[in-house]
């Protein structure tokens, strides 16, 4: 294997067999992080804040949680809070500024990970409390409906002509999930990720106006973001980023299909503030688990095609750690720090 392939499957087939490993091991722990928590009754006035703009994928997913949450009674009174900027990050050190306070949580994922490294900040994700992984989601490549591009071939076609002057957009900063896509997209079609145009924006609420504005020529996010744009023919999705076709894009390939050797897979969940104690860490675990076993949450994740990937505890500590030392090697690998 050429060290660009494995570039190439990093996030990918080694991503995923991890996930994997690490979702079916939190099965079998989380009874564990969470047997000696006290529940009292539901955890009033919690406050839930979303690193990003209204509309993406965090503030969706966060949203959703905390719906659930609070209609099966683990959590009353909350209250979701947006505050962008720096790809997370801003929230990230308003998280780590809440120290001992158990009623707060940080909405994040890959994105916050990947710009945790690449803005040099002193907030680190591994200052923070983990909680739990939530979901797994594919990414996909957008254009707009009346784009000239009917195929990704097309698109990769006219890409490779000037990529310096083909405006990509995601909506994640450099290391996020936005950015990590279209990246190693151009690594394995033989386009120097260098030359890269890329056009970062906080979250898909912003990302979003300017794929259907025509200010980029396609744009890299989690499906779930636009599905309402898709299903309403003002997007199309050229390619997902999934090993298999994703249920609720069923007319949409893979990118290996389009004969493109690139598996890449998001995630979200949450983190709590930092100095909490055993028993407030496990009362939070245990919240989020009973929402996360709950009848409701299984039907957000199957209209929202979302994959479970729910982990826990020492596990989701692992497993971001894992995270982070793989964003630092992709990221190196395609020379970009």
């Amino acid at each position: 294997m050429t060290t660009h392939t494995a570039a190439r499957r990093l996030f990918g087939t080694a991503f995923i067999a991890t996930a994997l490993v690490v979702a079916l091991s939190a099965c079998g722990v989380t009874g564990t992080a969470t047997v000696a928590a006290t529940n009292s009754g539901p955890i009033e006035n919690l406050q839930v804040m979303v690193p990003n703009a209204p509309g993406s994928g965090y503030d969706v997913t966060g949203r959703a949680a905390v719906k659930v949450m609070d209609d099966i009674g683990v959590a009353t009174g909350t209250e979701v809070t947006n505050l962008a900027g720096a790809g997370g990050t801003v929230g990230l050190a308003r998280t780590l500024t809440e120290t001992g306070n158990a009623d707060f949580l940080l909405m994040m994922g890959l994105g916050v990970v990947g710009a945790a490294y690449t803005n040099e900040g002193d907030a680190k994700v591994a200052d923070a409390t983990p909680i739990a992984r939530l979901i797994e989601e594919a990414g996909a490549i957008f254009v707009p409906a009346d784009s000239p591009y009917q195929t990704l071939d097309d698109m990769i076609t006219a890409w490779k002509v000037d990529p310096a002057s083909f405006a990509v957009g995601g909506g994640s900063s450099p290391g996020g999930p936005d950015h990590l896509l279209p990246m190693q997209l151009a690594d394995a079609v033989g386009i120097d990720p260098s030359t890269v145009n890329f056009i970062t924006y906080d979250g898909g609420g912003e990302l979003l106006p300017a794929i259907l504005g025509g200010k980029l020529q396609f744009a890299a996010s989690g499906y779930g973001e636009f599905l309402e744009q898709v299903k309403a023919g003002e997007l199309r999705v050229l390619a997902v980023t999934s090993e298999e076709r994703v249920p609720v894009l069923e007319d949409a390939p893979t990118l290996t299909e389009e004969g493109v050797d690139l598996v890449f897979t998001n995630w979200r969940g949450f983190l709590a503030a930092p100095g909490l104690s055993d028993e407030q860490t496990a009362r939070l675990v245990t919240a989020v688990t009973e929402m996360h076993d709950s009848e409701e949450w299984a039907a957000v994740l199957e209209s929202n095609g979302w994959t479970d990937a729910f982990a826990t505890g020492d596990e989701f500590a692992g497993f971001l750690t894992e995270q982070d030392e793989r964003v630092a090697t992709v990221l190196e690998s395609l020379g970009l720090v």
